[in-house]
Parts: structure tokens; C-alpha cells; sequence
């Protein structure tokens, strides 16, 4: 296994490993894809051999703020701590900033997941003071996100 930071990835690599978790709304977009992951601040992916096995990538200001934008794990590669090195790696990088900040599906594992490397829900920080809000490019407010 091996660790690369570079943002200058090949769209098929990159294709393969979204499609492989199911994330088919940054795969119907190729030349999006690419563009995003080449506009992020960071990026870490794990290679085993010629294959990318996992990635995270983060936006930032490098000052106050820094959004960990999506971290996933191919499935034949999960549970081997592969995520858990990763974010540590984006963590580490961006030890300087104030806030880190992550959306990701509401579930247990992933409460887990995330509060195993420090993160808190924001309904439970600060005695519920903080909330978030988000907007979603073609969701309507209230109706379920296209989630395929």
C-alpha cells in the first residue's frame, strides 16, 4: 500500500473507485469529478499497486477552516483502518485551523466512525448551540435527496 497527495489523478482510477461505493452522482459527471478533485485543497489517496483502494480530500482556507469533503474506502478494502489513516493524514495537515468541519449520512457507524478521530455531532456540541444548514443543487427543501 501506498500513500499518494497528489490531486492530478486519472478520471478512470477515480470513476472506479466512486462507482465501487455507489456514489453515482459524482460519477454521471466525469469532467466534474475530475474538476473538483483537482480544485481541492488536499488530497490522500492509498494505492495497492496499480489500484486506488481510498481517498479523502479536504477544502480550505489553510487559516480558520478546513472541510473534509469525502472520504471512502473501496468495499473489498474497508474495516483495515484505510479511512481512519486517512483522515488522521488530513487532520494532521490542517492541525493549524480552528474548525473542521464534515456532512456525512446520519448513521451510528458513522457517529462512530468520525467520534473515534475526535469529531462531535453538532446537535450534541456546546449543549446543542450549534446547527447546520445546507444547500443541495436540485433538491427541493423537505424532499428526500437523490441518494443513487
Amino acid at each position: 500500500m501506498e500513500l499518494n497527495f497528489s490531486r492530478d489523478l486519472e478520471i478512470q482510477d477515480l470513476l472506479d473507485l466512486y462507482s465501487s461505493v455507489g456514489w453515482t452522482p459524482y460519477t454521471r459527471d466525469p469532467e466534474r469529478l475530475k474538476l473538483a478533485i483537482q480544485n481541492s485543497a488536499y488530497v490522500v489517496s492509498l494505492w495497492d499497486g496499480r489500484q486506488i483502494v481510498a481517498l479523502a480530500r479536504c477544502i480550505s482556507d489553510d487559516a480558520t477552516i478546513m472541510y473534509l469533503q469525502d472520504v471512502l474506502v473501496r468495499p473489498s478494502h474497508q474495516r483495515r483502518g484505510h479511512g481512519t489513516m486517512l483522515v488522521a493524514e488530513c487532520l494532521q495537515r490542517y492541525q493549524h485551523v480552528r474548525q473542521v468541519v464534515l456532512l456525512t449520512d446520519d448513521t451510528h457507524e458513522k457517529a462512530q466512525f468520525y467520534g473515534s478521530l475526535g469529531l462531535v455531532n453538532t446537535k450534541t456540541f456546546n449543549n446543542g448551540a450549534l446547527t447546520t444548514f445546507a444547500r443541495f443543487k436540485g433538491v427541493v427543501a423537505g424532499e428526500p435527496a437523490d441518494r443513487s
